[in-house]
């Protein structure tokens, strides 16, 4: 799959849309009705909160929905990655790369390097054999730009 890297139009997200994105980046509810607890502190009911996300995901406003682990706080690892692919061996290429579990996403940048992922691996070790995986897979190049530091950059969408 590959994901949306192009600003969306002004219009593309309403005030509620803009709302849900604030708040729900703020934590997101533990119980037996999360979708319905979020919805109602921001005023929607629970079946317009779950539409209006996965609308969200399908137009490329958020690439995905769902908990943030902290692989590095368990031990693990992350490395963000990038590859120079041929055009016209892109789609082939993405398909290897994202058979790979240890593939947290993957996005096409309009740029030499035009592809760009992270891998998050249980070990650290991880991030070194799986590149190493897909470079025997594609013949290609994987350039690896591990975390030197860490920042929270608290994210917000004016409304």
């Amino acid at each position: 799959m590959r994901l949306r890297r192009d600003p969306l139009p002004a219009t593309a997200l309403d005030a509620t849309d803009r709302k849900i994105l604030n708040a729900l980046q703020a934590g997101f509810p533990i119980s037996s009705r999360p979708f319905a607890e979020a919805g109602a502190a921001l005023g929607i009911e629970e079946e317009d909160l779950i539409a209006r996300i996965l609308n969200m995901r399908e137009i490329g406003a958020i690439t995905r929905f769902g908990p943030f682990y902290d692989a590095a706080a368990m031990g693990g690892a992350f490395c963000l990655c990038a590859m120079e692919v041929p055009a016209a061996r892109f789609d082939e290429v993405m398909t290897l790369v994202n058979a790979h579990p240890e593939v947290a996403h993957n996005y096409e940048r309009n740029h030499r390097l035009n592809m760009w992922f992270v891998l998050a691996a249980v070990a650290p070790e991880g991030i070194e054999q799986v590149a190493r995986e897909i470079e025997g897979e594609t013949e290609l190049c994987v350039l690896r730009f591990p975390k030197l530091e860490e920042f929270f950059v608290n994210f917000r969408v004016e409304l």
